[in-house]
């Protein structure tokens, strides 16, 4: 008898662009915060882990307070690191990233090392957490990553048309996932 366990896989609301991984959610974000712990709370969602970034707990707190739960901060769950780079130049960076997996760019962190490290901490979840559902906040790349060693069709177009939140339904039997939907996004 199959034992699903669902993930939600959540990337942070929008927060203003800076080099800072303390920065808050914008006014636009919050809003977005608070929408989606309305979506999602009549879930029976029983835990609740974050990146420790600013902008991703500031994300799943209003979901989590009203569960009652804590928010576990996981760092495995941080965006994947990237050389600083003008706004200018990203887009061409990640770019290059997805073109070459293996390659770390400008002494960043490679494709493969952060999609390895997200995905260690989903199945870790799926583990502890058999036939329950649990939120998971994090990032768009590393979102992208873990999507993308579960299925090839996420890739860099997929990562470029993420919104600001972003949710997606991961259900697993056991370690194989059986299936991945986006949940909700923001308009």
């Amino acid at each position: 008898m199959a034992v699903e366990t669902t993930i939600y896989l959540i990337r942070h609301a929008h927060a203003e662009w800076r080099d800072d991984e303390s920065r808050p959610l914008s006014r636009a974000g919050l809003n977005d915060a608070a929408v989606l712990a309305e979506r999602f709370a009549s879930l029976p969602i029983v835990a609740v882990y974050t990146s420790p970034s600013r902008r991703a707990v500031e994300t799943v707190e209003p979901l989590a307070r009203r569960l009652g739960l804590n928010p576990e901060l996981v760092p495995d769950l941080r965006e994947r690191r990237l050389p600083v780079v003008p706004a200018t130049e990203f887009e061409a960076l990640v770019r290059q990233a997805w073109s070459s997996p293996d390659d770390a760019p400008r002494g960043g962190e490679s494709n493969v090392q952060a999609q390895t490290r997200g995905l260690a901490v989903v199945h870790k979840v799926v583990a502890r957490h058999a036939g329950s559902q649990v939120a998971l906040g994090t990032h768009g790349n590393l979102l992208a990553l873990v999507l993308n060693a579960l299925d090839s069709k996420f890739g860099h177009e997929f990562w470029r048309q993420l919104s600001f939140p972003d949710v997606f339904r991961l259900v697993f039997d056991g370690p194989t996932c059986l299936g991945v939907e986006r949940s909700w996004h923001a308009a």
